[in-house]
């Protein structure tokens, strides 16, 4: 077995199916929790951070256990101890479902936007003081610019 296979058994064992088993839909691997789980089963860490790091990131670690990769934490090299990647289980919901879009007719469709359109100029006549008072100030600038 290579050192990645062995690095994505103990991140299974140690912390997937701890999580999944629990129910969680979301959780968390630190790099430097799983380097010290691997010492504890014999695996040499020194000089091995990047291959901790990219193991557990790998599509085939993530296809494999049923995961999606929400974020990483760490150094924008993302090969450090302090690497923390968060997962979540695929298929599990990102939030509240979205409201079914309700089917509009073109009859309806027109009436809101001619509505909208309606209270815009509702407002920018009150600006001048109604229809009357605008109608004034669109001749006086059309006889200024004559």
């Amino acid at each position: 077995m290579d050192l990645a296979s062995k690095i994505r058994s103990i991140a299974k064992k140690k912390h997937v199916e701890p999580a999944l088993r629990a129910g969680q839909r979301q959780f968390s691997i630190a790099v430097r929790d799983l380097m010290d789980e691997a010492e504890a089963e014999g695996i040499t860490t020194a000089q091995r951070t990047p291959p901790f790091c990219t193991s557990i990131q790998t599509q085939g670690f993530l296809r494999d256990n049923g995961l999606e990769v929400l974020r990483v934490d760490g150094p924008a090299s993302k090969k450090s101890t302090t690497v923390v990647v968060h997962y979540r289980v695929a298929g599990a919901k990102k939030g509240p479902k979205p409201a079914k879009p309700k089917v509009e007719t073109a009859e309806q469709r027109a009436f809101r936007l001619t509505e909208k359109l309606r209270g815009l100029l509702k407002d920018e006549l009150a600006e001048y003081g109604g229809g009357e008072a605008f109608i004034k100030w669109v001749r006086s600038d059309e006889e200024q610019a004559a």
